[in-house]
């Protein structure tokens, strides 16, 4: 009887955790980039649009009436959070959806109605081409970029941020890359916000990026994190001879 009791508590403590997890994950799905924008227009002068990057990434590049929101310090989300309307919309963005969800979850948790992260963050608002507030230049124009290309080596193009978790765990690959097979291949390393004009004509949406050309023609590419192993496979596929 003993046992039969502890199976019943244990399978509804199973329910209930599957429950709650399914909940979160339902509240963790985003919209699509379309109806995202959609949202955005419709919710007007009522829209309250967060930057939940470091104020030096705001300060770059972010879009317009957006209000930064440092989600690591406490006193400044409950300074900030009070300035907010719980009943109004919010739009969220960091690069990606990391630190977004971060704070979108904080502020449902303190009550927020209507909550939004701009899929694929801002990586993917500037690679689509839509304005942003910006200090910095246009960077290298497409010519430029092109001719940065030209090599009898195969060229790996690497778009990332300084400030972009992915692309720092990804630097270390890079870097062994370039060193350990310079004799085949040129790398190349882009700082992304730095050349809005040129992530967009590429339709870079997402960092980090990695681009694999030969003879000025993209033979892989790939968005995300990528392993030393993985790279190498690619480059073996071109006929070179990786040691």
């Amino acid at each position: 009887m003993k046992n039969l009791r502890l199976f019943i508590v244990l399978f509804m403590a199973a329910v209930l955790s599957t429950a709650s997890f399914a909940q979160q994950a339902k509240k963790r799905e985003l919209l699509t980039f379309d109806a995202f924008e959609e949202k955005l227009k419709a919710a007007g002068k009522n829209a309250q649009i967060l930057d939940a990057r470091l104020p030096e990434e705001y300060a770059q590049n972010h879009l317009e009436r957006a209000v930064n929101f440092n989600i690591a310090n406490k006193e400044d989300f409950a300074k900030e959070g009070g300035k907010l309307n719980k009943e109004q919309p919010v739009f969220i963005y960091s690069i990606g959806n990391g630190r977004s969800g971060t704070l979108a979850k904080q502020l449902r948790e303190a009550g927020f109605k209507d909550v939004t992260e701009v899929p694929g963050g801002l990586s993917k608002w500037i690679g689509l081409g839509r304005p942003v507030v910006s200090t910095t230049g246009k960077g290298l124009s497409l010519e430029e970029y092109q001719a940065s290309l030209k090599s009898e080596k195969l060229v790996l193009v690497d778009f990332g941020s300084r400030y972009c978790g992915s692309c720092k765990r990804l630097d270390p690959t890079i870097d062994s890359i370039k060193t350990e097979h310079a004799a085949n291949v040129k790398v190349v390393k882009i700082e992304a916000y730095e050349n809005k004009s040129l992530v967009k004509e590429l339709g870079v949406v997402g960092l980090p990026t990695l681009i694999l050309y030969k003879g000025s023609e993209i033979v892989w590419q790939k968005k995300g994190g990528a392993s030393k192993a993985e790279i190498e496979k690619v480059l073996e596929s071109q006929h070179l001879s990786i040691r």
